[in-house]
């Protein structure tokens, strides 16, 4: 799925326009309850193409020292990771020193650009926008963030741009893809390298699904996978760069392109608010999860602190809390082929296609025992359920109202759902149509 970051200095209408982009979509689609939606990534539906947006305005550090050490790192990691920059200026402010700067990198870059002008709400402001041809990137595109005049074009604008979805160029598109991913210094590298360690003879490096990440062919231990390791991919100039803003881009490009990602994390650090971010990206992408606390040997422990600390972690990602937790080691090699069975058994799951005729023997008793509750005096009655044919475990209920299943018997059905078939670290979707 091709990437678009908007980038411009700040209070040009970054997070505006990303909230009109993602929420056309988000508002109608998303129906995972719990999911709390990440500010600085989304994605955006226009004329049936999807693509993923991120705005970098999220992570412009509170400094004084605006370009050198906020700005310019954040432009300079989007135009290495994304597709497609999309640069936004404002019409009534014209043409800064930060804009005349960003405009210079986007130039060197040979990336795609497009260059917005926003806040043009009026017709006298349209005068405003001519003065951006100056910045040499081309066809300027007059738009309101605040009151979407103009967006129409520009998203037509960025889809004729946008490059052909690149995982058509996965060499082995059979094979499951499993992504390594989480934040910097957890231990991705390790893990892979204790994975494919000394017999690189039996894996073949291949062509990546996207410019960086690598995919290699991990065939031994009963186990034929496509591994996407996004560790060890900073470079070393980029190594004091934004690292938060780095690994969230780099987990959308592995986790777009997996069907399971081991989400790796610290035991010392825990769960903290980035790698819940990278754990929201996954669900909303509708991957299979497996989580791996590293580094379990540092960990001062007594008799039941695997125990406390896998319940502690389940509240944290709650409401999706039907996920494998797996302690390692990787530095001495402690449990990791576990991490592969556990990643196996929910790419199996998440590939599961389970017959119409089981699935109604299952449900139909637990929904009559219980049913929808009533709404104002009308009663609802679920009539037969069947899986839908999409990548994920996806299950349509049909009934007389469905208007009026709300959100808790939706989760109530996905309960039992999980409850009668497997789908251990697999996010499950719950749609309810009209008989």
């Amino acid at each position: 799925m091709s990437l678009v970051a908007i980038v411009g200095r700040p209070n040009v209408g970054k997070s505006t326009l990303f909230n009109r982009l993602v929420g056309m979509r988000q508002a109608i689609v998303d129906e995972i309850a719990g999911v709390t939606r990440d500010r600085h990534y989304g994605k955006c539906d226009w004329n049936g193409k999807e693509f993923s947006v991120v705005d970098t305005g999220g992570w412009t550090s509170k400094s004084d020292d605006v370009f050198e050490d906020a700005i310019r790192k954040q432009v300079v990691i989007a135009i290495e990771e994304a597709d497609l920059i999309l640069f936004m200026v404002e019409a009534a402010t014209g043409i800064t020193d930060y804009d005349e700067q960003i405009a210079d990198l986007l130039r060197r870059s040979g990336k795609p650009v497009v260059l917005c002008v926003n806040k043009v709400d009026s017709g006298e402001k349209m005068y405003d926008t001519y003065q951006f041809y100056s910045l040499g990137l081309g066809e300027v595109w007059s738009i309101s963030a605040a009151n979407g005049s103009g967006t129409g074009d520009l998203l037509d604008e960025i889809l004729r741009i946008l490059p052909e979805d690149t995982q058509a160029e996965d060499d082995h598109p059979e094979l499951p893809h499993i992504a390594i991913v989480g934040k910097p210094n957890v231990g991705k590298s390790s893990l892979t390298n204790a994975l494919l360690g000394e017999e690189r003879n039996i894996v073949t490096p291949v062509a990546g699904t996207t410019r960086d990440s690598i995919s290699t062919r991990y065939n031994k231990y009963g186990h034929d996978f496509m591994l996407v390791d996004t560790a060890g991919m900073r470079r070393k100039t980029k190594v004091n760069e934004d690292l938060e803003f780095y690994s969230v881009m780099r987990a959308i490009r592995a986790i777009e392109h997996a069907d399971v990602c081991i989400l790796m994390i610290d035991a010392n650090a825990g769960m903290e608010a980035q790698d819940m971010s990278i754990f929201n990206l996954i669900v909303r992408n509708r991957k299979g999860c497996v989580l791996v606390v590293n580094k379990w040997d540092l960990f001062t422990k007594d008799s039941n602190t695997m125990k406390e600390y896998t319940k502690a972690l389940r509240e944290r990602i709650a409401p999706f809390d039907d996920v494998p937790i797996i302690f390692t080691s990787v530095i001495n090699k402690q449990r990791i082929m576990d991490v592969l069975d556990a990643a196996a058994h929910v790419y199996e799951n998440f590939s599961r296609r389970v017959p119409t005729a089981r699935l109604n023997e299952a449900l139909l008793p637990e929904i009559e025992n219980y049913p929808p509750p009533a709404w104002k005096g009308k009663y609802i009655k679920i009539k037969y359920v069947t899986q839908l044919p999409t990548k994920f475990p996806a299950f349509a209920f049909f009934c007389n109202l469905p208007q009026y299943v709300k959100a808790p018997y939706k989760r109530f059905l996905e309960n039992k759902i999980r409850e009668h078939f497997d789908l251990l670290g697999c996010p499950v979707q719950i749609f309810i149509r009209a008989k």
